[in-house]
């Protein structure tokens, strides 16, 4: 059973930083692209960052490009999400997501495994 659970979410000012980590635990992920995502309310999931856990190969979205950096940890099993330059417009739930593949995936759709979120609010 797989489970991913993350953390780290807050308060922030416009122009801060917040670190996210998503713990995933069930499987052995090196077949598997980790995937955060965000929704704020009213509005659709959103891709934000994608990273292949075998090879670090990362993806995007053009939103947060240059400003967030996607990362894993093998030792402990994690993928991290560093945010830093955040806007107000950052706010949403962030959710941590899993799917076996070997190429980068932007799709919700495409992922078979999902967190619970947490919440991240950037005040102005």
């Amino acid at each position: 059973q797989v489970q991913l659970v993350e953390s780290g979410g807050g308060l922030v000012q416009a122009g801060g930083s917040l670190r996210l980590s998503c713990a995933a635990s069930g499987r052995t992920f090196s077949s598997y692209v980790m995937g955060w995502f965000r929704q704020a309310p009213g509005k659709d999931r959103e891709f934000v960052a994608c990273i292949r856990w075998n090879g670090g190969d990362t993806y995007y979205a053009d939103s947060v490009k240059g400003r967030f950096t996607i990362s894993r940890d093998n030792a402990k099993n994690t993928v991290n999400l560093q945010m830093n330059s955040l806007r107000p417009e950052d706010t949403a739930v962030y959710y941590c997501a899993a799917v076996r593949s070997w190429v980068l995936r932007s799709s919700a759709a495409m992922y078979d495994y999902w967190g619970q979120g947490t919440q991240v609010t950037i005040s102005s």
